[in-house]
């Protein structure tokens, strides 16, 4: 019984072992073929220009996302990045935590969220110190047009920017 066992698989692996051979050989013969030269150069070149048009897509039409300040600034401390706070100006909890873990994840320093009041229709930048380059960088991160950053500058913060999610909050990049 167990002899007539291990014959039924030998035969039957055997059998396994030619169809495989014979499918690698035909693949051998085809891989010498012109036909198979075109069929990967046009695969490599595909390839390529998914790669090069990925490359211009991120360098030219949405360039990265720049946390750091300008070195023309004069900077107050030894500050290297923008500090902002975060704050929920649409009622819905738990959005500022999510802004903030964007914001620290792309390098920004979120010193603090909080509520805002009165409630706004769209999010907004304030400029805390009168640095508007600083201010756009962060509205860019978030996805706010440049429209929508205003400047009230308050030297008690200590902070670059204030960040005031508004009821638009879904057309944010952190909820895209």
């Amino acid at each position: 019984m167990l002899k007539s066992f291990f014959v039924a698989h030998y035969l039957l692996l055997s059998k396994w072992y030619f169809m495989i051979n014979y499918f690698l050989m035909d693949m051998l013969k085809f891989l010498k073929t012109k036909q198979f030269n075109y069929v990967a150069i046009t695969f490599l070149s595909v390839m390529v220009f998914l790669m090069l048009s990925s490359f211009i897509s991120r360098m030219v039409i949405e360039p990265p996302v720049d946390y750091e300040l300008d070195p023309n600034i004069v900077k107050s401390t030894a500050q290297e990045v923008i500090q902002v706070n975060v704050l929920n100006a649409c009622g819905e909890s738990g959005l500022a935590g999510k802004v903030r873990n964007y914001l620290r994840s792309r390098g920004y320093d979120v010193v603090e969220i909080g509520n805002y009041e009165p409630s706004l229709e769209r999010s907004i930048v304030i400029d805390r110190l009168g640095d508007p380059k600083s201010s756009m960088k962060v509205a860019y991160a978030l996805g706010i047009s440049d429209t929508l950053v205003y400047s009230e500058v308050d030297s008690n913060m200590f902070l670059r920017a204030s960040v005031v999610i508004g009821k638009d909050f879904v057309d944010l990049k952190p909820f895209k």
